[in-house]
């Protein structure tokens, strides 16, 4: 099925769901002995927004008896009780995990499927997050296939930003929609693992290529995006 441009689509949450699925039942069944494939939360970081940003929490000080706000004041032992009011509330904004494929052997990480949703780098806080996590899988030797098929932000995209967190200067620039598959290596002779990276560019209207979820260094699955995709696509009535 031709890929859909989900710029003004509605609808992606649910295709997600399915889609994540539909690679679950496509990857168990090909399986090595000793693999366990599984559906999980992806793993967030704590939000390290930019400096010249506004911080992503929302405060909310408490009036007084005359209904004017009041500061915060430094509570003491004396008068804090369970049944005053906070001084203080603080809504703080959070990442919501996507649901991620996970790949495991003798209770060890492998690999991870993300496929990324529009709300994981809507703002610049959630760019930098998902990419310390995507780039984190990476660092700790964890293979990786990572698809992002919302071409938006237009100046964004996670496959250059891993390259610059990996320094990865030989990497050519990758705009979203995209199909990214890393293998962590061997370790190299100056220090570091050797990083094999496969790019699959994505093209709206266009099926979607077959790609590896590497496993090993010696072992690897052809994960057949067309074919899950048009499946999840059929079960989310997009077809």
């Amino acid at each position: 099925m031709p890929l859909h441009d989900w710029t003004t689509l509605p609808g992606w949450d649910g295709l997600h769901q399915v889609w994540i699925v539909e690679l679950l039942y496509w990857i168990k069944p090909r399986l090595p002995a000793g693999y366990r494939a599984y559906i999980g939360t992806t793993p967030t970081f704590a939000i390290g927004g930019p400096g010249n940003g506004r911080p992503d929490v929302g405060v909310r000080a408490w009036p007084d008896g005359n209904g004017a706000k009041t500061p915060p004041k430094s509570p003491t032992a004396a008068s804090a009780k369970p049944s005053e009011e906070p001084d203080l509330e603080i809504a703080v904004a959070t990442l919501e995990g996507d649901k991620a494929l996970f790949v495991e052997s003798r209770d060890r990480l492998i690999a991870a499927i993300e496929l990324v949703s529009p709300r994981n780098k809507d703002r610049q806080s959630a760019c930098a997050a998902y990419t310390s996590t995507y780039a984190g899988y990476l660092l700790k030797g964890v293979n990786l296939l990572l698809v992002d098929v919302h071409r938006r932000p237009l100046q964004f995209s996670f496959a250059d930003q891993i390259a610059v967190e990996l320094s990865l200067q030989e990497q050519a620039p990758c705009p979203a929609p995209f199909a990214m598959s890393y293998r962590v290596g061997e370790s190299a002779p100056n220090g570091g693992r050797f990083l094999a990276v496969w790019r699959r560019p994505l093209a709206f209207g266009e099926p979607l290529p077959s790609v590896q979820l590497p496993l090993s260094v010696d072992e690897s699955i052809v994960v057949d995006l067309e074919q899950s995709y048009t499946r999840a696509a059929a079960a989310a009535y997009l077809t």
